[in-house]
């Protein structure tokens, strides 16, 4: 029930306009659409089935529920007397207030669903402390997805096909993407370390996760680069990717590399005519640090792997 909270909030709301439709065609003296009541009976029955799964602290809802659809069944047989469809679609509206607002306030809120989305292992140390502290939030819901990428071809196309998921460390759970729809989950948070959608010459992940199209089925893409600039001198050519322009989020190392950011955003708005269509850059960047550091600051001996090779050849 990750998001069922947010979807019947959305259901309602839904509902609340169909009533003002159907209160309109009561005023201007024409029957109300059968068609429209018999979709807001539907959309509240769906509703009342959701809700059933909380138990008994849902039954009230659910009776209001079912006398709201018995207001649009007594609408839709006395569409010629206007006194008695006002009355009800009076009710009607007051009925939904009670719905929206006991749902508000006393439905548990959702449990939150983020998604991070490394492709490679040697980068995951881009997203790994943030990884950390989202599963120690006893409220959310937590996946790392292994996306899988090409290799590029001469022509362009896409060549072999590698996916790392058996590569990361024990203790991070790795799913498979196939065994995780991004379309029926519709995460709240996902989080993504390559930048480049189809502009990467030289690999390319799965088209299915292209930022671009990531952007469509979650509240918040952010997105975390794989690398780090010395004296936060961020090439240009990395800031007008489409990792950072369809982002809501994009976290950069520090307060210099912010401002590099915002000034090259600004300038490729104003060349291409594209003033916050990507969002504003002043509220998307964000100077949070890079989770590199945090894995070098964190990283002792102890919890480093050194091949075997590399430690006769230092002597050790």
């Amino acid at each position: 029930m990750a998001k069922r909270k947010k979807e019947m909030l959305e259901a309602v709301a839904a509902l609340s306009k169909g009533n003002h439709m159907i209160t309109d065609s009561i005023n201007q003296n024409i029957g109300p659409r059968i068609e429209l009541l018999a979709e807001c009976q539907k959309l509240a029955f769906g509703v009342g089935t959701v809700l059933e799964a909380y138990g008994s602290g849902s039954k009230k809802m659910v009776r209001i529920l079912e006398d709201y659809c018995e207001c649009l069944y007594q609408i839709s047989i006395s569409r010629n007397n206007m006194e008695s469809c006002r009355k009800l679609a009076k009710k009607i509206r007051k009925q939904m207030m009670q719905v929206y607002t006991r749902i508000r306030f006393e439905i548990p809120d959702d449990r939150k669903e983020i998604v991070f989305l490394p492709y490679k292992v040697s980068m995951w140390d881009s997203l790994e402390s943030v990884w950390k502290a989202a599963i120690k939030d006893e409220c959310c819901d937590v996946y790392v997805i292994s996306v899988p990428y090409f290799d590029r071809e001469p022509d362009g196309t896409l060549g072999k096909m590698h996916d790392e998921e058996k590569e990361y460390p024990e203790y991070v759970p790795v799913l498979s993407w196939k065994e995780f729809s991004i379309e029926e989950h519709r995460p709240d948070i996902i989080y993504i370390h390559n930048p480049y959608d189809q502009y990467n010459y030289v690999t390319s992940v799965h088209p299915d996760f292209y930022a671009a199209r990531l952007k469509k089925y979650t509240d918040r893409l952010v997105y975390i680069p794989y690398f780090t600039a010395l004296d936060s001198n961020v090439p240009e050519h990395f800031i007008t990717l489409p990792g950072v322009l369809y982002a809501d989020k994009v976290i950069v190392q520090s307060e210099e590399a912010r401002h590099i950011y915002i000034q090259k955003l600004h300038e490729f708005e104003e060349q291409n005519r594209c003033e916050n269509i990507y969002g504003k850059p002043e509220n998307k960047i964000l100077a949070l640090g890079s989770p590199k550091y945090d894995k070098v600051l964190t990283t002792d001996k102890e919890n480093v792997f050194v091949p075997e090779e590399w430690l006769r050849m230092l002597g050790i």
